[in-house]
């Protein structure tokens, strides 16, 4: 998925926004763009980066968050 194709990268599944940063990943070791490319694909990666940061962070917190109720 293109990162370009959603206009808040946001609202991406954390699997759609893994697959987007891995693109992105491959786009810029593949040496091919220009420095002004990389560096907007650097950006996009920082976002998509977060983005899955916040999935992660979030079930994780609903895990702890679990727990103490499977121990009861």
């Amino acid at each position: 998925m293109n990162m370009a194709a959603t206009k808040d990268p946001t609202k991406l599944s954390y699997e759609q926004a893994r697959d987007a940063l891995a693109e992105v990943v491959a786009t810029l070791e593949s040496g091919q763009s220009t420095l002004e490319q990389s560096l907007a694909l650097w950006e996009q990666g920082e976002v998509l980066a977060k983005v899955c940061q916040d999935w992660l962070d979030g079930a994780k917190a609903k895990l702890a968050a679990a727990k103490p109720e499977a121990d009861s």
